[in-house]
């Protein structure tokens, strides 16, 4: 996986390398396009730059020849992004241009610096205490509002209240603003919106802030005291913006209050609209598509030099963008790669799941037999659930991984006492551990031998596996660094080792773990790897099932461009027919791929905005089931929130109208069938759903139809007979002994089936799991 150690892919500076010598060196090697940005140093700046085409080279190279030719000055420039691991990066790479001194953080690094600077002054008093994990505050406003909010619910309720933050909606507006958006709320947006009021107002009473916070406050003070904003101007002079598509309005707010807001402002902008895909957060490509508008003289340069990819992978790119629709399709790149030719990107179906991900293991062993190394290879899917099997189909094989999103590098335990004892022996000078090794990575590898760090790495995968991984990655570390200080002339012991491991951390600025990558396609933007299996390709998942417009579809198109633009040299992309062996064949291939895979037609009988769900499909196509707005208690009135309640459609403690007698019958006729069919008794139906059963006692499909959890495949299944039993009869036995066995999919589609009404998704990515925040909070 190619992070800050590598060398770009013209041979460029990336994380190693001699200093240029002059200003003139700064732009050396830098391609037509990029040497455009590099001397565009006056007034704005809007660089539209394809995937590969090596942008954050073009920035800092821009920024570093700025500083080095003297038309900037480093402590006044400010460059800024989205995450941690960018801004390291950038720091890294300008310190190796000779740049020292710029600025590079993310957005709220930034504007939390100034907030703590200004605050005493601008308001008074300490700068309340940052909040850095807001689900628990949110959770006690959801019970003083009233609401019982299982704790699925409160990632998605935190969800909405950060997009309100970032798009600038107060509460009371809440409820307008969503369906203005065409936002599917996770619930009823009134009940969002006092859930919204009363996290704020306990923010308040605890004297706390938010990262959204951060930037509201930031930019309130900039706007009401001009004196402070034009220190803030006088200090910084100078901003570049990198993924200037990912903007909330938000951040473009307190952006213009940086720069003045002014059509002259030095300001470079660098961003792709294709690979906008954190439109669910509050992002929007709209600044970057309209930047000629409120800059008329601005410079405008693309980079469609593709150094990344092969002509293959690039033309199966450019194909899935060519049938792609909207306003950031409008202003799609055109990519050309500059690589040698490669092998093609491989398609495979396969008939389930656990085949999918056995395959896949298996050509990762290949690749590594063949001499790629693990670290360069990734496995990327649409939603963080799907990796358990491909984890499993790893360590099957004996092959380590690394899932995305796990704790940083230098934080790790490991890596930290490795530190201590490096520097330790740094320190000492004739250390006798390292008086004998003959080089660097010698002496690294001798300390590191205090802790049990082995040349060979330990057998199988989990915890131990994982701290050996840490270890060997700072001997490789090691090795590069004294190889790149040597070529420059310059000494490489121990101490210098450390005092570039100091540095590194300062700037999160990690080396590559040696294991292959399992990450969501979310958490892949902005890296690359040699080999990338793009895996469950299947309509319900890529698009996702709750993508319903057509701006949603796009997005998710954007995903599967940005997926396909990781891979380097072998791209591989699949799809199993069924989830479990043995299972029903009910699935197809997304249709995004559509006219790209062989034997495909574009547009094969898909219309572009209807949803992507297949399991289940035969529901659909009679009749697409409505979204579910707030479910009241037939009762009481109040809007219910558990799932058993919006089943029976009261609150648990309002008076039941059950009989009895016909949920015991319900109940001993779903143990016959379950038996029968060698399933859990749940599959059949779940004891919520018998009690609303026998509540309702329905007397039509109609009405057994409206009960939360019978869908359309249950009740074909079951209709008749829970009618019969509902209307005091037998059930007709011929017709239940006819029915078929569930087994593999069948039983998934019917958990699924009932766990489709229990349970709404956001419309954003689901949970990225630990160690992942969204993309507009500082650290993703």
């Amino acid at each position: 996986m190619q992070e800050e150690l590598s060398i770009d892919s013209q041979g460029g500076p990336g994380g190693y390398g001699v200093r240029p010598a002059d200003p003139d060196a700064v732009l050396a090697g830098l391609d037509p396009e990029q040497r455009a940005v590099a001397t565009a140093l006056h007034g704005p700046v809007c660089v539209l730059a394809g995937a590969g085409t090596g942008k954050t080279r073009a920035i800092t190279h821009r920024i570093a020849y700025g500083v080095r030719s003297g038309v900037f000055q480093p402590q006044q420039v400010l460059a800024v992004t989205f995450t941690a691991r960018a801004a390291g990066e950038m720091r890294g790479r300008l310190r190796q241009l000779g740049a020292d001194g710029v600025q590079a953080r993310t957005f709220h690094s930034a504007a939390l610096r100034q907030l703590q600077y200004f605050w005493p002054r601008a308001v008074g008093g300490e700068v309340p205490r940052l909040l850095e994990r807001k689900v628990q505050l949110v959770a006690e406003a959801a019970g003083r509002s009233g609401l019982r909010v299982q704790r699925t619910e409160l990632r998605d309720l935190t969800g909405e209240i950060e997009w309100a933050k970032v798009t600038q909606i107060v509460p009371d507006d809440y409820p307008v603003a969503v369906v203005k958006a065409g936002r599917d709320a996770p619930r009823d947006p009134a009940e969002i919106a006092r859930v919204y009021a009363t996290y704020e107002q306990a923010k308040r009473d605890r004297n706390v802030i938010d990262f959204e916070d951060v930037l509201l406050l930031t930019a309130a003070i900039l706007e009401d005291r001009p004196e402070i904003a034009e220190r803030v101007r006088a200090q910084y002079r100078h901003f570049t913006v990198d993924e200037y598509q990912d903007v909330s309005p938000l951040q473009q707010r307190l952006l213009d209050q940086w720069t003045g807001g002014g059509a002259g402002a030095s300001l470079c902008v660098v961003g792709d609209a294709s690979q906008t895909i954190y439109s669910f957060t509050g992002a929007t490509p709209d600044y970057l598509l309209n930047f000629r508008v409120k800059h008329p003289d601005a410079t405008m340069v693309k980079l469609v030099r593709d150094y990344r990819s092969t002509p293959q992978v690039v033309h199966l790119a450019n194909g899935l963008l060519a049938q792609a629709r909207g306003a950031a399709a409008r202003h799609r790149l055109e990519l050309v790669s500059q690589r040698p030719a490669g092998p093609e990107p491989v398609y495979t179906e396969y008939a389930d799941e656990p085949t999918e991900a056995e395959s896949t293991a298996h050509r990762i062993k290949e690749l590594l037999a063949q001499g790629v190394r693990a670290s360069e290879i990734a496995v990327l899917f649409r939603t963080n659930g799907q990796s358990e099997v491909y984890e499993q189909a790893l360590a099957d094989l004996g092959l380590s991984y690394q899932l995305k999103g796990a704790e940083r590098f230098f934080e790790r335990p490991e890596v930290r006492e490795a530190g201590l004892l490096l520097r330790g022996a740094a320190r000492a000078g004739n250390d006798p551990l390292t008086a004998d090794a003959p080089d660097l990575a010698a002496q690294v590898r001798a300390v590191l031998a205090t802790r049990g760090f082995t040349a060979t790495a330990p057998a199988g995968s989990g915890a131990v596996r994982e701290r050996w991984e840490s270890l060997a990655a700072l001997v490789r570390l090691a090795e590069e660094f004294e190889t790149a200080r040597l070529a420059a002339g310059e000494p490489a012991d121990l101490a210098a080792y450390v005092a570039e491991l100091d540095a590194r951390a300062a700037a999160q600025h990690a080396p590559a773990v040696e294991g292959v990558t399992l990450a969501s396609l979310h958490a892949a933007k902005g890296l690359e790897w040699d080999a990338v299996f793009l895996v469950g390709l299947t309509e319900g998942t890529l698009p996702i099932i709750y993508a319903k417009t057509d701006e949603q579809l796009e997005e998710e198109r954007r995903l599967l461009y940005v997926g396909v633009t990781r891979a380097r040299e072998h791209l591989s992309l699949s799809w199993a027919l069924s989830r479990s062996p043995g299972g029903r064949a009910s699935r197809k291939p997304s249709r995004f791929l559509d006219g790209l895979r062989p034997g495909s037609a574009a547009g094969a009988g898909r219309s572009p905005g209807g949803r992507g769900g297949v399991e289940g499909g035969a529901e659909r196509s009679a009749g697409r089931r409505a979204p579910r707005g707030p479910v009241k208690c037939r009762v009481c009135g109040r809007t219910l929130t558990e799932a058993v309640e919006r089943k029976l459609r009261r609150c648990e403690g309002c008076p039941s109208t059950m009989d009895e007698g016909l949920y015991e019958r319900l109940r001993e006729w779903r143990s016959k069938r379950a038996k029968e069919q060698a399933v859990p008794a749940y599959v059949v139906f779940t004891d919520a759903t018998l009690m609303a059963i026998a509540e309702d006692a329905p007397t039509s499909t109609g009405e057994l139809s409206l009960i939360s959890g019978v869908g359309a495949m249950k009740l074909d299944k079951y209709g008749a007979a829970v009618l019969s039993l509902c209307a005091g009869e037998d059930p007709d036995e011929e017709q239940a002994a006819e029915a078929d066995d569930l087994s593999g999919e069948a039983v998934g589609d019917l958990a699924a089936d009932d766990a489709e009404q229990a349970r709404q998704e956001p419309p954003g990515e689901p949970s990225e799991g630990p160690g992942e925040q969204s993309r507009n909070s500082p650290e993703k």
